[in-house]
């Protein structure tokens, strides 16, 4: 047993949450419950970022202080995080008296090494990152990292000797690959550290929302000295109790989002080193989700508000989905179809099926009674355990999930092959039902940081008490009788739930200021309109649709000339706009068996950073052509919408260098 401190970024508090906080939130939660279950002494954080220009502009908008408005939007965080059943140990504020304390005690200590300077400053600054830009990266008045508006500002203000940690920084990414994963942003950090680094305001005086500069009032400091901070105050550092910080600190992990990795990356540990403390150990930069094919934001107005799926299917569905659909390090795109493909195969037929199932038949052949089986699923149950646990010390949730689902699907099979109901009652039987119910049981004690509510009322069914990972033993007897579970995960009529959106008017359920979804509700209600054909019955002959005039015309190729074009699964692993053009992305693929360099005329539509450690099909044996000067071998698969670039990516996980037939 051991200790781990987890940490999710503070959320800013302009606007209220969606579904890309809960996710992060959702992935933290997993970890620090498993690390429970594994006997450690965990402490999981979480909390708002509460000051800055943003929230002084939006309060001023509503008429409001800027503390009524971060209350309001605190409140709807501490109602979403018990609606998903979050178990945060601490939720920290960066207007806590607590906070401003040990952000002060820190300052003091950049102060002392020599590394706080005043000075005046004119450049381009972006409200919305909270930072300033080189004139050489601003594209067409706006910032390189989102395309935000920039405006010039001039202003006094405290820098931090950040250029003094440029060699110090690239020696700790040498020294400590794994400081932040994944490797593809460990590669962006330190390309963006080698390209070198300018000294960093930490104060403003254009603001008055903030902790004021001691003895300079006139100042307050910069949101991100006073944000990062929070990682250390919450554990009472510069208090007078800072007992939390000597048994917690350094963390184990920060777990943000990949938009906020040089914050965390570059000037975290920089000031950590200045103060002489610490540094965390591990920094991982997650990715997106993504809704119209960018990154939900306020701004766009399409983010996803989880609050609907949470009243309609419970906080289980929406977790299961969230840690299962996407690996943690890429983008994925989150939409009613997925969720619900996942609730009813995953969960309500292949889990929720299973529970039913074996609890029904134990209850009828054995009374409730759980034998020890005849050993035929230990060593198989055990090695799946095993994978889910070298998959979560990774930080990948889906692998992990993945390693279970297989043994869920393996136990559906086990009582298909040995059908257990055609002889009630026998030794065979009985063991079967046994050997299957305990397997599931270490199944369950594995979803349980997934499934919360779920997991222990499987563990329940079966007539277990709940354990953990150090005290749960495959020979362990039942504390009571098992008894039939139902209901664990009803199945929902996909085609009756798309109607129901749809003459709503509410399109995509959860979306606000998305209607995407509208027409894929009408054509599920068209679908309802088709009459079922019985699986073992012939369908009535039904003639062939016309095709329009244009592509009657078009001229058709044979399947032995499609068969010329080579289709492969690429990973890209890096990517980077091609100088001079404006569309045009060159990308370094992964095939497996080899890397190529790709360019794609995508840039228009998808940033660099939006990219890397997706999964996309290519054409494999298109023949080297240069666009711009750069070579490329290959071509990435796209749709068009309206005239827009749309990346075809893979529903399921497809290894790097399959052939797509």
């Amino acid at each position: 047993m051991g200790r781990f401190y987890i940490t999710t970024p503070i959320y800013y508090v302009n606007d209220y949450p969606h579904i890309g906080h809960a996710y992060c939130t959702v992935c933290a939660d997993f970890f620090a419950r498993y690390h429970r279950l594994k006997g450690d002494e965990t402490h999981f954080l979480t909390g708002t970022d509460e000051h800055g220009q943003k929230v002084q502009k939006s309060a001023a908008a509503e008429g409001i202080t800027p503390q009524a408005l971060a209350d309001r939007v605190v409140e709807r965080y501490h109602a979403l995080w018990k609606q998903l059943r979050i178990s945060h140990d601490d939720f920290i504020r960066t207007t806590q008296a607590r906070h401003e304390k040990g952000v002060l005690a820190l300052l003091d200590r950049l102060v002392a090494a020599g590394d706080v300077y005043k000075a005046s400053y004119r450049g381009p600054y972006c409200v919305s990152c909270e930072a300033f830009f080189p004139e050489n990266q601003i594209v067409e008045g706006k910032c390189p990292d989102f395309g935000h508006p920039v405006t010039v500002l001039e202003e006094e203000s405290y820098f931090f000797r950040l250029s003094r940690y440029q060699e110090p920084l690239l020696q700790l990414y040498a020294e400590r690959p794994d400081f932040v994963l994944p490797q593809s942003r460990m590669n962006e950090v330190r390309a963006f550290v080698e390209g070198g680094l300018k000294d960093l305001s930490i104060s403003r005086t254009s603001i008055t929302w903030g902790i004021p500069y001691p003895g300079d009032e006139k100042h307050v400091l910069y949101v991100w000295l006073d944000a990062l901070s929070n990682y250390v105050t919450a554990l009472g550092y510069g208090s007078d109790d800072p007992s939390k910080y000597g048994t917690f600190w350094p963390a184990d992990l920060h777990l943000i989002g990949k938009d906020i990795l040089r914050f965390h990356a570059v000037y975290w540990p920089a000031f950590l080193m200045s103060a002489g403390l610490p540094l965390p150990k591990h920094v991982y930069g997650h990715g997106w989700w993504m809704k119209d094919a960018s990154k939900m934001s306020k701004s766009l107005g399409n983010v996803v508000d989880p609050r609907p799926y949470l009243e309609e299917f419970g906080a289980d569905a929406l977790r299961y989905f969230l840690l299962r659909e996407k690996p943690i390090e890429t983008d994925g795109s989150f939409s009613d179809e997925a969720f619900l493909d996942r609730l009813n195969a995953d969960l309500a037929n292949d889990l929720g099926n299973l529970a039913s199932r074996l609890t029904n038949l134990l209850e009828r052949q054995a009374k409730g009674a759980i034998g020890p089986g005849d050993g035929s699923l230990k060593a198989h149950a055990g090695a799946a355990v095993d994978r889910y646990c070298a998959a979560v010390e990774r930080f990948s949730p889906r692998e992990a999930l993945e390693a279970i689902w297989g043994l869920i699907s393996d136990l559906n099979k086990f009582l298909v092959e040995r059908e257990p109901w055609a002889k009630p009652g026998t030794p065979e039987a009985l063991a079967t039902l046994s050997e299957a119910a305990r397997a599931l049981r270490l199944a369950a004690l594995c979803l349980e940081p997934a499934m919360p509510e779920a997991a222990p009322r499987i563990t329940e069914a079966l007539g277990f008490e709940r354990t953990d990972f150090v005290n749960a033993r495959w020979a362990d007897r039942q504390s009571g009788s098992a008894r039939k579970l139902t209901g664990l995960f009803p199945r929902v009529d996909k085609a009756e739930y798309f109607a129901r959106l749809g003459k709503d008017g509410a399109g995509e359920r959860g979306s606000r200021g998305a209607g995407d979804k509208r027409g894929e509700a009408r054509e599920m209600e068209d679908e309802k309109k088709t009459p079922e054909v019985n699986a073992h019955q012939a369908p009535a002959a039904v003639a062939p649709p016309v095709p329009p005039p244009a592509q009657q015309a078009q001229e058709r190729i044979s399947i032995d000339e499609f068969r010329r074009v080579e289709l492969r699964a690429g990973k890209i692993l890096e990517a980077e706009r091609v100088p001079k053009s404006n569309k045009l992305v060159r990308m370094v693929v992964d095939f497996g068996s080899e890397r190529r360099q790709i360019v794609g005329g995508i840039g228009k539509k998808y940033a660099p950073e939006q990219l890397v450690g997706r999964t996309c099909p290519f054409v494999y044996n298109l023949q080297p052509a240069k666009l711009m000067g750069v070579e490329s071998n290959g071509m990435i698969m796209a749709g068009n919408l309206d005239g827009e670039p749309i990346l075809l990516q893979f529903i399921e996980d497809v290894p790097a260098g399959s052939k797509i037939t």
